[in-house]
């Protein structure tokens, strides 16, 4: 785990415990005014691939040191239905405090690892990368892109400062034409950075090819328009595919040859993964004198 992840996920627990028991867990503290010993099983109600297990492990420890991750399968493991994916013990008061916000960040996480790994699954056998893209939720970013690699895919920009992008709005903005915004980008911005401009006709392919940049982001074409574009390309730039995006149509696009596809949907539209947790209590065995 990376030093930023790590930091990302410390903020993101620590978040999200300040919005559950800022105030305390009233419905906890008067059923059980004492310690109760138990045991918690968070279980997989669906195949998925599984995220989050470092941000659940972080958010029982954080609301209680003193439990024990007793199993929990790896970041990245398939799991299939019915299956457990992590084992706690400890007071169950504990459990109960941290249970729906350790759930919300695995079902969140792995919900977006299972679908970006069913689009990786999708377009297998074509040499094409499944990239995600900005459209994530505030203040989980750096998790959510960690989810998309744990499911098989790739991480487009994490911010505006990893890379020139010049879209439709730059260029309205700007009162340049297509060729020109590449040249302008090109040299004012940090070296050693690729310029990618969108495209979503073939005029502006050929403009953005005059322009010289390295990576071509050919927006909401029709499948025979991305086929000519890449034949238009003939591999002079790094060839992307974005808008409109789906299962259904994911593996002819990639079939058409294009480096890499981005798709939007891994993060801002992946259905939470089901999963739930079981608590028991732990009953101390009693050994009997035999006579």
């Amino acid at each position: 785990m990376t030093p930023v992840l790590a930091r990302q996920i410390r903020i993101a627990v620590n978040t999200a415990l300040d919005e559950d028991l800022s105030r305390g867990d009233v419905t906890t503290s008067a059923l059980f005014p004492k310690p109760l010993r138990a045991c918690g099983t968070i279980i997989a109600h669906q195949a998925i691939t599984v995220a989050g297990i470092a941000v659940a492990k972080q958010t029982f420890q954080a609301v209680d040191a003193s439990l024990k991750i007793i199993r929990a399968v790896k970041d990245g493991a398939t799991v299939q239905r019915n299956r457990p994916v992590m084992v706690i013990e400890g007071d169950a008061r504990s459990l109960l405090m941290a249970e729906r916000v350790a759930l919300n960040f695995l079902q969140r996480l792995s919900g977006i690892a299972t679908l970006t790994a069913r689009f990786c699954d999708a377009v297998r056998g074509h040499r094409v990368k499944i990239l995600d893209t900005r459209k994530t939720t505030p203040g989980l970013r750096t998790l959510e892109k960690w989810a998309v690699s744990l499911g098989g895919g790739h991480n487009h920009r994490h911010s505006l400062g990893d890379g020139v992008l010049i879209k439709d709005n730059h260029l309205e903005l700007a009162g340049h034409d297509v060729a020109s915004a590449c040249r302008l980008a090109r040299k004012r911005a940090p070296r050693g950075l690729k310029i990618e401009i969108e495209a979503k006709t073939l005029g502006e392919v050929r403009a953005v090819l005059d322009g010289k940049a390295a990576i071509i982001l050919l927006d909401n074409m029709s499948l025979p328009a991305i086929r000519r574009a890449i034949r238009l390309i003939k591999h002079r730039a790094i060839v992307e595919v974005s808008g409109g995006v789906t299962l259904v149509n994911v593996r002819k696009i990639a079939a058409a040859g294009p480096d890499r596809i981005s798709v939007g949907a891994l993060t801002h539209s992946a259905p939470a993964a089901d999963l739930s947790m079981d608590i028991v209590p732990i009953r101390r065995h009693t050994g009997r004198k035999q006579s």
